[in-house]
């Protein structure tokens, strides 16, 4: 993608990512119409459902050549990443919406033949938005955000991770993972994973680790966080596969190699 052409849309997304928000305020005191998915505690809303709808419209009557991958099912059903491809989670953290109202973001990432090239992560209530195009550094809302800070110790290292890691798993020794938590110096969960790789990009975390995420949930947080010098890989070091779901580490490239070999590996079933 030409850096005209990534401007042009980039441009767009954002007056959009924009839009959507400003709606979702002014709708956030409504009753919702709250469902469940896969289990309980995955939670959709109409607010979820609209708002993906509201982009779907948009990119199609505006770049109709450009594919959608998305959460609540008004996208296209995609095999690769070839052309131009739209991620977009239209509600990240949907149970800290209903539940919070606040602490939930709009994730949209915009890929070109598998290249992340723009990536906007807006955190609604606090009217903050992360962004980032490619190779042109990353911002939060027009404040460019610093490069991560060099030779991390992981001692030092504030780190977010899900609960689920330190319960007994299918994936790691929960008992490893509970060493992982002493040797940090602290650990946080805020229930989005698009905020918490804004958090990274803007360096109150080190790092994120995390189970099972679907490319929506990482699209735009990968783009934002390579700007700073950060790492986005799978737990076992591999590149992110963006049409599964994937385990994830992103952060501080200093600390994921001990926190993959001498824990997530060490620990591994």
């Amino acid at each position: 993608m030409n850096v005209e052409t990534r401007e042009e849309i980039y441009n767009q997304a954002r007056a959009w990512v924009l839009q959507a928000g400003t709606i979702i305020r002014e709708k956030i005191n409504d009753p919702l119409t709250v469902e469940t998915k896969s289990n309980p505690n995955d939670l959709v809303t109409h607010m979820d459902k609209e708002t993906e709808q509201f982009f779907a419209s948009l990119i199609k009557e505006t770049y109709p050549d450009h594919s959608l991958l998305s959460e609540e099912g008004f996208g296209d059903d995609l095999q690769s990443l070839v052309d131009t491809v739209w991620i977009v989670d239209p509600i990240d953290g949907t149970m800290n919406f209903v539940h919070q109202k606040r602490n939930f973001a709009i994730s949209i990432g915009i890929y070109h033949d598998g290249i992340g090239e723009i990536g906007l992560i807006y955190n609604v209530m606090d009217d903050i938005l992360y962004s980032a195009k490619r190779g042109e550094g990353a911002y939060k809302n027009d404040d460019r955000l610093a490069h991560l800070r060099e030779n991390v110790q992981l001692h030092e290292a504030i780190l977010s991770l899900n609960h689920f890691w330190l319960c007994e798993n299918r994936l790691v020794d929960e008992t490893r993972m509970q060493h992982l938590v002493k040797t940090v110096r602290g650990t946080r969960t805020y229930g989005s994973a698009a905020l918490e790789f804004a958090y990274v990009a803007e360096g109150i975390l080190d790092g994120y680790l995390t189970l099972s995420l679907a490319p929506w949930d990482v699209a735009a947080g990968i783009v934002i966080v390579n700007e700073v010098g950060g790492v986005t890989t799978t737990i076992s070091g591999e590149p992110v596969d963006m049409l599964g779901r994937n385990s994830v580490f992103t952060g501080n490239p200093a600390i994921r190699k001990p926190v993959i070999k001498d824990f997530i590996e060490k620990g591994k079933k």
